[in-house]
């Protein structure tokens, strides 16, 4: 990119800084960052260990202020109000009009509420700025009861920091289990019982049908749709996300949920793009999603999108796809795909479950071919890169059970769930009998060179 280019991008999340920081390590063009929301990145997982008294605020912003001025990347905190996409021009409402050469939408993502009657009392929010982090801490001084609508990842996150101030919690659930639309039923059961055990109430099959106040105008109960009555003096609203986006209706940008782009991340208008939770891919290959909004495939935004402005013409492709969360005390990853529910005749799996209830691990794959679709596993760690690769290499099940032993970083621990897997694939495949092979770790290192570093795609 030319060093005269100036590039603005609006949004100072994963997307726009990954963005912002590769396109600096291959261009001398002036890079200008405008974000409402703080005058500079931070770590946005981190929110809720700030509330929790686990972090201070300034321990969850990973760069200095001098890095910005030695990377020569401006950062202003600013609303944008208008683009005039034709002059190339964004009006600031405190820095006046702003000329631009590339824009950059990196708007991220606003929380979705459905009209409820209350919504709109005091002491009744969503998780998602820092802006929201602060009237949590301050709506939830000194209160006894709080209520979260919704069991998504945000929900469970806002629960765990209310229960660390001793808040009593209840989540209204809309699935008979906790994340039924997303995990499967051995699964949503192990995420449900220990969600309860740790002393949150799961109200399960509820949804909200309205929140009531006092006479100041704070939410004090908070009414589902069966009837229930139950007391609040703070609801938390975990029901789902969508693009930020208002602000740029009626521009004569192509907008549908999100910003409508191509796999190359541009929009209809020349030299405006957008990536990371606001971006919508208006063609989306077969079986994968429009909207990606998660940290990791933000982060990718940002550096395929910079290297393509650098000069390259590689179009996005995200490979397996890959999350993780945590629910309390027990971590969370998938790899790939796994349905909530699927065809036994068509598919199948292999599953191990501690007896604690604490730990499990689904490997699921396609009878057919035998190949390896996805992995889950909740409180257990498996190498990041081996799994990937995987998915990436279209490994099958039996493959995939000749490097067992090489995926799991805990040595002793594959102990007790290898017999099971084991047992469980030899019932499903008969006629493999022959014990499995097992591929070491170092083995694999030195077959495939799996886990060098890799260069930067800019």
């Amino acid at each position: 990119m030319q060093a005269e280019k100036h590039v603005v991008v609006i949004g100072n999340g994963i997307a726009g800084i990954t963005l912002a920081q590769r396109l600096r390590a291959r261009s001398a063009s002036r890079i200008t960052i405008i974000s409402a929301e703080s005058a500079t990145h931070f770590s946005r997982p981190a929110l809720m260990y700030v509330y929790m008294g686990h972090m201070r605020r300034q321990d969850i912003t990973p760069y200095p202020d001098w890095y910005w001025k030695e990377q020569q990347i401006t950062q202003l905190q600013d609303y944008v109000q208008t683009i005039d996409f034709a002059s190339k021009t964004l009006q600031l409402r405190q820095n006046g009009s702003f000329r631009y050469d590339v824009l950059v939408l990196a708007t991220g993502s606003s929380a979705v509420y459905y009209n409820w009657e209350g919504q709109h009392l005091k002491g009744v929010q969503s998780l998602i700025t820092m802006q929201d982090l602060e009237l949590m801490q301050q709506q939830t001084q000194g209160i006894k009861q709080a209520v979260i609508v919704g069991g998504g990842l945000i929900g469970i996150e806002m629960a765990e920091m209310l229960q660390s101030k001793g808040i009593a919690v209840s989540m209204l659930v809309r699935d008979n289990l906790y994340w039924r639309s997303n995990l499967p039923v051995a699964e949503a059961e192990l995420v449900t019982q220990h969600i309860q055990n740790c002393g949150i109430t799961l109200q399960l099959q509820e949804e909200l049908a309205e929140l009531t106040g006092d006479d100041t105008g704070r939410v004090s109960a908070a009414k589902t749709q069966s009837g229930k009555v139950i007391p609040c003096q703070f609801a938390g609203v975990a029901t789902g996300v969508k693009p930020t986006i208002d602000f740029l209706k009626n521009t004569g940008l192509e907008l549908d949920k999100g910003i409508l782009v191509d796999y190359f991340f541009r929009t209809n208008i020349e030299d405006v793009y957008a990536i990371g939770d606001c971006a919508q891919f208006k063609d989306p290959a077969p079986g994968q999603p429009a909207l990606e909004q998660l940290w990791y495939t933000a982060r990718q935004h940002g550096e395929v999108l910079a290297a393509n402005l650098c000069g390259s013409s590689k179009p996005y492709n995200r490979g397996p796809w890959f999350n993780s969360a945590k629910f309390l005390n027990i971590e969370y990853q998938t790899y790939g795909f796994v349905p909530h529910d699927w065809d036994e005749q068509n598919y199948g799996s292999l599953y191990w479950e501690h007896a604690a209830k604490t730990k499990c691990i689904r490997l699921f794959y396609e009878r057919e071919t035998g190949l390896l679709k996805g992995i889950n596993l909740l409180g257990v760690r498996y190498r990041h890169d081996l799994c990937h690769h995987w998915l990436q290499q279209n490994y099958t099940i039996h493959q995939v059970m000749q490097e067992l032993t090489a995926v799991n970083f805990d040595s002793e621990f594959f102990q007790h769930y290898e017999p099971v897997l084991l047992q469980q694939y030899y019932q499903q495949f008969p006629d493999r009998q022959a014990p499995v092979k097992q591929h070491s770790w170092w083995n694999l290192r030195q077959r495939f060179s799996l886990f060098s570093e890799k260069a930067d795609n800019c």
